[in-house]
């Protein structure tokens, strides 16, 4: 008896990254991925049963496969968790790659394809698992709530009030935005230079270039510590300027905010492309980072409500 053939083991983080790749070479001249749209609602994509968000890599993937096929939700459940919910999927859709992590114990018999790209070291290793979902416009049956109508005014307080809380040194000045490590300062140009475009108003690119300022202001080793130069070499700025997106994008949809493209975006798309064809698990550590960068920001906020005294004085 001929011994069956094994199947070829299928290499998820390849296709995500090829997904992202073919997003980003579909229109190399605009560059402009789903966060930065304008005229869209924007918000993290979510699971259609729990109500959850998607996070780290979940999060571009979905964001990017929207764009190529034009979604116009964030909503997202697979086949069983549609027809749970009374909706069909329609016949030809085809689904979409989600991921989740199984964890083993770090003595386990097995030794599986261990996915270290997350950057933390809880004592667990992680295996990378495959899920499927449908986007809500390629069901029927399925009419997601009204999306709530947020305050202009109000929704920017509250992003102010955010960067506030994280006690960054933040100056004003000049037509560079850029984070010094040196003197751990974040430069933004004056407000007088933010122009609306057609991608979104003056207040929005304001806040996009600031966000992503912030998450530059994480990297420093007394908060996040990201050491890139071992992995990435030549290639470490261009990676953490990806990152440095990457966390602006899930800030602003965090914070309801529609970003549109920062000065001199394009001239990176180069070479994030040169490092996701080069390492099909740079977007995964980008991703990761970034997320830990936001969650890092988030932390500050936290940390600030609790050392509120009675009279709603700081401590």
């Amino acid at each position: 008896m001929t011994k069956k053939a094994q199947k070829p083991k299928r290499d998820i983080y390849g296709e995500v990254t090829a997904n992202i790749i073919k997003a980003i070479e579909a229109d190399p001249d605009k560059v402009t991925m789903p966060w930065q749209r304008s005229g869209m609602p924007i918000g993290l994509p979510c699971n259609v049963e729990s109500d959850n968000a998607y996070n780290g890599i979940n999060v571009v993937n979905l964001w990017v496969t929207a764009e190529i096929h034009g979604f116009s939700t964030g909503i997202w459940g697979t086949y069983r968790q549609w027809s749970e919910k009374g909706a069909q999927v329609r016949k030809g859709e085809k689904s979409s790659l989600v991921i989740f992590y199984k964890e083993f114990r770090i003595n386990a018999d097995v030794e599986p394809d261990l996915d270290q790209s997350n950057g933390i070291d809880d004592g667990k290793r992680r295996v990378a698992r495959a899920s499927y979902v449908f986007n809500a416009d390629q069901v029927e049956g399925f009419e997601p709530d009204p999306l709530p109508h947020n305050d202009p005014v109000e929704r920017i307080n509250s992003v102010d009030r955010f960067v506030t809380s994280t006690k960054a040194e933040i100056s004003h000045g000049g037509d560079r935005a850029y984070y010094r490590n040196s003197s751990d300062h974040i430069q933004i140009p004056d407000e007088s230079r933010f122009i609306e475009t057609e991608n979104g108003t003056r207040t929005e690119g304001y806040y996009a270039v600031l966000l992503h300022e912030l998450t530059h202001w994480t990297s420093d080793k007394r908060r996040c510590d990201r050491q890139l130069g071992k992995r990435f070499g030549d290639n470490a700025y261009a990676m953490e300027e990806l990152i440095a997106e990457l966390g602006a994008a899930f800030l602003c949809a965090e914070l309801s905010i529609t970003s549109e493209p920062r000065p001199g975006h394009a001239s990176y798309i180069a070479n994030w492309l040169s490092i996701l064809k080069s390492d099909n698990r740079a977007i995964f550590t980008a991703s990761a980072k970034a997320n830990q960068a936001v969650t890092y920001l988030k932390s500050l906020q936290a940390k600030l409500s609790s050392a509120k005294t009675n009279n709603g004085e700081v401590q």
